[in-house]
């Protein structure tokens, strides 16, 4: 089975097609030897909580389970993140709409046809067929109990192989074609809850999830992906069961490439850099703003927070002061700066007196919290109070009059802070303002877009400010401040545990921060050791305290109506 065109197989294509060729009597690669995984006579255990899958997850996920190469493309319907919270706990509310499954629905066939395409379909299917122009049950039950271990994330149970072996015949039928009879069985798995959603069930003990669960968690956790085979294996033989085996996993699974794909999802969710794409700039103010400016932005956050906690394992306060981060042609003229190299990205460290320093001298933050022609020291100052110190702003009353602040051409108050401090004699207003402003002025020597300037129509900024009783002076004095204090790090520790789990803070077990917490401080701060710990919880495993509701699990057992004609 040689992969066609040279084309590098995944490590779960491998597996598929190894255990396949074992199944089969098949020759076996030398690279897939792992043993079987095949249906189980046993039904999954009781749902206890379920996610839908991030488009991310979705994503890595077909790219993992059949490779970067097959092509997803189509719309996916947004998942609402809820007020103040992430995008993980929103997750576990989602649904998906009749729109929205139409789309996945022709998501699962496209990717369904390139999966057994006579390029591919070797790479995936060590059998061959009887005869190419009817059903062969044998070879088509193989196949779906193998890519079944990767698209459900545990084994298929018997019922369910025959229900998907049924399906292909069904398919193969009327098409007189053995492969789009597949096309249909792993088209409809696609389209099953069972992929659509992290799906958890509870282990016989009653007190944890299974073992095929923990797995999934680790896996969404660390690589916001699938399981691979080696943790697949080790679910399979109870190894996340004990405490030596699931640490052997954790540590392998940091230690992999894949790495980077999860604290990139991670950071995207915690500090909202998925409305990124969604930002629209005045060009009339900002002409040099467009969409790959804004695509930009969100890189070179994400290139500053892995080199940062990753690559460099500095403990996370220290990214509200770091100098160094990485720029690009089009952010250099952004930032006024020079740029060596014509494509690409280098490396850049801003100079010790630079204003610009952390997460909050970099572009993203600043224009993702700005308005369309201006920036907006309330924006900026909620989402610090929100976004890296988790302390929920109360939304203003909706008949506030914003007119005499957003009066930018007025002669006599030229500064947001002069038109602020008017705005805020309302004593209606002060209250919320005196808890976003002394945090988001300081930030104003950077324009709606994250240019620095001294004027604003042609005053001088003042840009000082206090925080937690103590006074200073612009953004790096502010970052400086940050990385002293205790709150973003209790904020840290609260949303790696809010996103590993899905629960929101009331819902976690009860200690289990306090305990995260301690454990952060105690390893220096550094994020990657605070997932391991994570991940190294029994709370983490935890059945959590409100089930999945009963309505949203009913359906979720393979039917005919996941199946339509074969078109």
């Amino acid at each position: 089975m040689s992969s066609p065109h040279g084309r590098r197989r995944t490590a779960a294509g491998l597996a598929i097609a190894g255990v396949l060729a074992s199944l089969l009597g098949c020759s076996t690669p030398r690279d897939a030897a792992a043993p079987a995984l095949v249906a189980s006579a046993e039904a999954p255990g009781r749902i206890v909580a379920m996610r839908r899958l991030t488009e991310a997850q979705y994503r890595n996920a077909i790219a993992d389970i059949f490779g970067a190469d097959i092509k997803v493309g189509g719309r996916f319907d947004p998942i609402v993140r809820p007020e103040h919270e992430l995008i993980a706990t929103g997750a576990a509310e989602s649904t998906i709409s009749p729109a929205g499954f139409e789309q996945f629905d022709t998501m699962a066939r496209t990717i369904a046809a390139q999966v057994l395409d006579e390029q591919h379909r070797a790479t995936f299917l060590a059998c061959a067929p009887a005869d190419a122009a009817q059903a062969d049950a044998a070879c088509a039950r193989a196949f779906f109990q193998e890519v079944g271990l990767y698209v459900f994330r545990r084994p298929l149970t018997a019922a369910e192989v025959d229900f998907y072996v049924g399906v292909a015949a069904r398919g193969a039928e009327p098409t007189r074609d053995f492969y789009k009879g597949l096309e249909l069985g792993l088209a409809s798995m696609l389209v099953s809850p069972q992929f659509l959603y992290q799906l958890e069930t509870a282990a016989a003990d009653g007190r944890q999830i299974d073992s095929w669960s923990k797995a999934s968690r680790l896996s969404f956790l660390i690589w916001n992906s699938v399981p691979d085979r080696p943790l697949l294996t080790a679910a399979s033989r109870g190894d996340l069961d004990t405490a030596k085996g699931l640490q052997a996993q954790v540590e392998r699974m940091l230690a992999s490439p894949k790495a980077e794909q999860g604290v990139r999802a991670f950071f995207t969710d915690f500090l909202h850099l998925d409305r990124v794409a969604d930002l629209s700039k005045d060009t009339v103010v900002y002409n040099r703003f467009t969409p790959a400016v804004a695509a930009d932005l969100k890189e070179q956050m994400l290139l500053t927070v892995v080199d940062h906690v990753l690559t460099q394992d500095k403990p996370y306060p220290e990214l509200f002061t770091t100098r160094k981060t990485f720029l690009n042609r089009r952010l250099g003229l952004v930032y006024r700066t020079p740029v060596g190299k014509a494509e690409g990205w280098e490396p850049h460290e801003l100079p010790a007196d630079d204003e610009r320093a952390g997460i909050l001298g970099q572009g993203a933050f600043l224009a993702l919290f700005s308005h369309e022609g201006r920036s907006s020291p309330t924006l900026r100052g909620r989402a610090i109070r929100e976004v890296l110190l988790c302390q929920p702003v109360p939304n203003p009353p909706a008949n506030v009059d914003f007119s005499g602040f957003n009066d930018t051409s007025n002669a006599v108050l030229k500064t947001a802070r002069q038109r602020l401090d008017r705005h805020n004699t309302d004593p209606v207003c002060a209250s919320c303002h005196k808890i976003t402003d002394p945090l988001g002025l300081p930030l104003e020597r950077f324009d709606g877009v994250g240019a620095f300037r001294k004027t604003e129509n042609g005053a001088p900024i003042d840009a000082s400010g206090a925080f937690e009783g103590k006074t200073f002076d612009g953004a790096a004095s502010l970052g400086y401040l940050m990385a002293q204090s205790k709150g973003p790090t209790d904020c840290l520790t609260k949303r790696v545990a809010e996103y590993s789990t899905g629960l929101t803070e009331d819902k976690l077990p009860k200690g289990w921060l306090e305990a995260l917490g301690q454990g952060f401080e105690a390893g220096g701060f550094k994020y990657r050791a605070l997932v391991e710990k994570v991940a190294l919880s029994p709370e983490f495993f935890a059945l959590p305290e409100v089930a999945a509701p009963a309505a949203r699990v009913a359906a979720l057992s393979p039917s005919a109506a996941q199946t339509k004609e074969v078109r």
